[in-house]
Order: C-alpha cells, then structure tokens, then sequence
C-alpha cells in the first residue's frame, strides 16, 4: 500500500474516533483537529503492522490520548489564552440539563474513560491498556464518573447513558 493510500485508510478509518477522544480531553475543536493531524503523521512517518484491526484501533487511540496529554502539560499551553477568551460574544454552549454538557463539566480522566466505554464501546480491561491504567481504576472511574454526571443531571445521567 502507497503512502497516499495508506493516509487514506487512517482517515477514514481513525478520523473520527480521534477527534472525538481528543475533543473529550482538549474542549476545543481546533486542538482536537491540531492532534488529529499530529497522530497521522506520526503513523505515516512510523508505519507498523498489527495482529488485527481491534488491536491497531487501539493503538491509533492510545497515540491520540498520549497527544492530548502532552498538548496539555506544554508550556505554551499554560501561557497562553484562547482566542473565545477574548471574545465579546460568547459562543453558544449545551444547554443546561444535557448529557453532552455534563460529560464536558466532568475532570478529563472521566471523560476519557466514560467516553471509552459508551461511545466507543470498549470494555474496562481494553481501556485500561489504551489509557494504561489498572482495570480496577477504569472502573473506579467510570463509577464515580457515573455519579457526578448523576448529579449534574439531577438522578438521570446513569439511564441516559445506558
């Protein structure tokens, strides 16, 4: 496979779940599209051969949680201010109530779990070697997860979710 096949391959197979999970961590689109592009260069610059499917897509997730990680912990990050920041007009936001609201007033290590477990289906044990976290911990997560979303819903997160 040609490198132009290949990048197209990544992308449609990868773009999506990618920019999801970084947006989970990041909050901004822009920095989640900024690592998106950075996790495909990386591959394109490393290819590597997997057992199967399952396996790479949890390898290109791991790479793409490993980018928000740095991404935050950068000090130009820390020093700087985004630009809605400084905006006059502030940009509509989800409406009070929603899940999509609740998940994002969640700390970034529930969101990732939480968003792992429901929108992509994984199970404890596959987000414990994405995230490399004990399993134990993915499930204290997604417990006490499951809680501040209960009541940031107001007793419906965990029916909502399910």
């Amino acid at each position: 496979m040609d490198l132009n096949q290949q990048a197209e391959h990544l992308v449609q197979a990868y773009a999506d779940a990618i920019l999801r999970l970084s947006y989970t961590y990041l909050k901004n689109t822009y920095d989640a599209q900024d690592v998106c592009q950075t996790v495909f260069v990386r591959l394109l610059a490393e290819p590597r051969t997997f057992e199967s499917p399952r396996q790479e897509r949890a390898y290109v997730l791991r790479m793409a949680a490993n980018a928000c990680k740095d991404l935050l912990k950068s000090p130009w990050r820390k020093r700087t201010c985004g630009l809605d920041a400084c905006l006059e007009i502030p940009a509509p936001e989800a409406e009070d109530g929603s899940v999509l609201a609740a998940v994002n007033a969640l700390p970034a290590h529930y969101r990732a779990v939480i968003y792992l477990f429901y929108y992509e289906g994984y199970q404890a044990s596959e987000i414990g070697q994405i995230l490399r976290i004990p399993t134990a911990t993915v499930h204290t997560r997604l417990a006490r997860g499951r809680t501040r979303l209960k009541e940031l819903l107001g007793g419906t997160a965990h029916e909502q979710l399910v």
